[in-house]
């Protein structure tokens, strides 16, 4: 009989240990897609037209079949700062562009006009809450959502690269209102060949 109880409670202590290591927070790396024809991350976070091999993002060209990325943002030389004041912002769970930010997106779009050998990185950013998974999609969502924004206003999408950071590279530190405001949002980086 004693045997049987303590027999019991390990199985059920043991399937608890289960379901608990089971649910453990994996880090993603940040999903970067640069290019034409690239588009967000879809899927539960994983890259459409590529995939997740080893922590690693598959290239569409390395898969066999897709179109290969037009340059890549990390081997230019970024300028954060130029278009610093531009960042947009966005509403909560939300990837359209808000009225009030348009302005910052035809000056992004005035600034690439006036310097044709200038490429763009935006870097969509997201606040804390929902899984990380959710929110990489969703910050590549917004980049992509501006980039089409740009699109419109005559950028070629062949200029400007995005990437999602989703809730990694948070802006503010505060767990409220206030700085998940400045969370959900589109971060510019100005591109120029090395």
């Amino acid at each position: 009989m004693k045997f049987t109880k303590l027999t019991n409670l390990l199985v059920i202590g043991l399937a608890l240990v289960v379901v608990v290591s089971g649910c453990r927070k994996k880090g993603v790396p940040p999903v970067t897609r640069f290019g034409p024809g690239t588009s967000g991350t879809q899927n539960g976070g994983i890259p459409e037209g590529g995939k997740l091999e080893g922590g690693e993002m598959v290239k569409p060209d390395q898969m066999g079949g897709g179109e290969a990325a037009t340059f890549d943002p990390d081997s230019m030389a970024q300028d954060r700062q130029t278009l610093a004041p531009q960042t947009v912002y966005f509403a909560y769970d939300s990837s359209s562009v808000q009225g009030a930010e348009q302005s910052k997106v035809d000056a992004v779009a005035a600034a690439l006009t006036s310097d044709m050998s200038a490429k763009l990185l935006i870097e969509g950013n997201c606040d804390e809450r929902g899984t990380e998974e959710y929110n990489r999609s969703l910050g590549e969502r917004r980049a992509l959502a501006v980039r089409e924004a740009l699109a419109a206003k005559g950028v070629s999408p062949d200029r400007v690269a995005t990437r999602s950071y989703g809730e990694d590279r948070p802006a503010e530190s505060g767990h409220d209102d206030a700085a998940w405001k400045k969370n959900r949002r589109d971060d510019f980086v100005l591109l120029h060949a090395k």
